[in-house]
């Protein structure tokens, strides 16, 4: 089928975006998550020219976790004066902005909608400064009686819990340190190509206006632990982390291209949904074979790559997500790209912020301004967990060819990639070899202890490494080799914790 047989009625175009940083002077001042997204969604309406605001029946918000309400779905809409077909709240996870834009696409390629909305926000900075100052807030009352949202601690070992791996921070350095050793680099070159990275994310930051820390960060600035930017779980200092403590909305607005071109919009704002793919790893990051690549990751990045030709060069803008270094540094090894690659076309959850669940969304307004201005093709690869779920989608400003598709999960591909998993215990003796490691600082930059991913026959364990064990300690942070793959004892301490001692 070839674009001009396509119904314009089924060919959904992304026709405005709208973004707001907030920094109150006044704590009290501080908008609200709800007010965020107002504010958000105006600002998409007058970025497209046409109205459209009284006119959506799609309606998606991503995941608030800086503050919480009863049906914000329901209170958003009220707040707009809309009653939408489908109004939609969806769980924790920093792939759903992308999610939600592809649903809304395909909402719109069914004939389902007519105009959709997709949207997030949060006010952790503001929420923060008035918990520490005592202050009420004079925002909608917090919804204590609605269940807190599931995160990580939700789905892991109770070992895991008890050791402090169960947060994203302390989680990601487990790929960090496989995954570097398994691409025959030493910790020092690891801790390089991040600094590199970052420092890239960061460029782009200073450049967006809506960013949080707009200041381009040296890699040395990054990678090097100072009393401004301490370490937090190993390899990682505070630079090198997403920041949630910000004030941001984002929105875009969608509809079909033959509304978009009955309102006027001028074609040059049209930016089209090429198409995308999904899946996920399981929850618990321990019923996972490796922890060299992402399955996941690979098929739904290969999947969006084929709808473009099978090259990733095809792509002029990209943006991967970058809420610790190892995932956008995994993701362009699978997607065959040179490290000087440049991975942002917003600034990363570092440096523009990241306002939690709701990063990509500020992405996809970014990759559409980049696209507006001569891009041919944008990526937007979002992830979300203990790079659990995985979401990526193609945005183009020419037509795409054929209808978007229906069936987007990639998730057979992923599973078929699967080995073994071998068996966690939570007893062991003998001798046991490294899978990964990290160790957890404390604010004043000392070690609290070590933690080793152990593989011990076909069993994994995970064991602690105390604060005077000076030697093995020393043995997990060396530079110049990595300690994955190296032996040691485990045996059972006196509180009945699991221990390594390097040999």
């Amino acid at each position: 089928m070839t674009t001009a047989s396509l119904s314009p009625d089924r060919i959904p175009v992304i026709v405005g975006i709208g973004e707001i940083t907030d920094r109150p002077e006044e704590i009290t001042d501080g908008l609200e998550p709800l007010a965020l997204l107002v504010e958000a969604l105006k600002r998409a309406e007058t970025d497209s020219g046409a109205a459209l605001l009284g006119e959506i029946d799609s309606l998606d918000i991503v995941n608030f976790l800086s503050w919480r309400y009863r049906d914000p779905e329901k209170q958003l809409a009220s707040r707009l004066g809309i009653t939408p077909k489908h109004a939609y709240y969806g769980p924790v996870g920093g792939e759903s902005p992308i999610r939600y834009l592809h649903e809304a696409a395909q909402r719109i390629a069914r004939g389902e909608s007519s105009v959709a909305a997709v949207c997030g926000a949060e006010a952790q900075s503001t929420a923060t400064r008035a918990e520490r100052a005592g202050i009420t807030l004079p925002w909608t009352p917090f919804a204590k009686d609605v269940e807190e949202p599931k995160r990580g601690a939700a789905f892991q070992k109770p070992v895991a819990v008890k050791l402090g791996v169960f947060r994203p921070v302390s989680v990601y350095p487990f790929y960090e340190a496989a995954a570097s050793a398994h691409w025959g680099q030493t910790p020092r070159e690891a801790m390089a190509e991040s600094g590199a990275l970052w420092s890239a994310y960061s460029q782009e930051a200073s450049e967006n206006p809506n960013a949080w820390l707009k200041r381009r960060f040296t890699p040395d600035e990054i990678t090097t632990p100072s009393p401004d930017n301490r370490l937090i779980a190993w390899p990682y200092t505070k630079l090198m982390v997403a920041n949630p403590t910000v004030n941001m909305g984002g929105a875009l607005l969608m509809t079909s291209l033959a509304k978009a071109r009955s309102a006027g919009i001028p074609e040059h704002k049209l930016i089209h949904v090429i198409g995308g793919a999904s899946a996920e790893e399981p929850r618990d990051y321990f019923e996972r074979d490796q922890f060299v690549e992402s399955y996941a990751q690979n098929a739904v990045l290969g999947a969006v790559t084929d709808l473009v030709g099978g090259q990733a060069k095809a792509f002029d803008a990209i943006e991967l997500y970058s809420c610790f270094p190892c995932v956008p540094k995994m993701a362009r090894r699978t997607l065959g790209l040179g490290p000087d690659f440049s991975p942002t076309v917003t600034g990363g959850l570092t440096f523009f912020g990241a306002p939690l669940n709701t990063y990509m969304t500020h992405a996809a307004c970014a990759m559409v301004r980049k696209l507006r201005g001569g891009a041919r093709l944008g990526l937007l690869y979002g992830q979300g967990g203990f790079v659990t779920k995985h979401h990526g989608l193609a945005l183009s400003r020419q037509a795409p060819a054929e209808p978007l598709a229906q069936e987007t999960s990639v998730q057979s591909e992923a599973d078929r990639r699967r080995g073994p998993v071998p068996n966690f215990v939570t007893e062991a003796a003998g001798t046991a070899t490294v899978e990964s490691f990290t160790a957890i600082y404390g604010r004043d930059n000392a070690i609290e202890h070590g933690v080793v991913m152990l593989r011990t026959s076909n069993n994994r364990a995970l064991a602690r490494v105390p604060a005077h064990d000076r030697a093995t300690l020393a043995h997990l942070l060396e530079m110049d080799r990595s300690p994955v793959g190296s032996s040691g004892e485990i045996f059972s301490a006196d509180d009945g914790m699991l221990e390594w001692r390097a040999a």
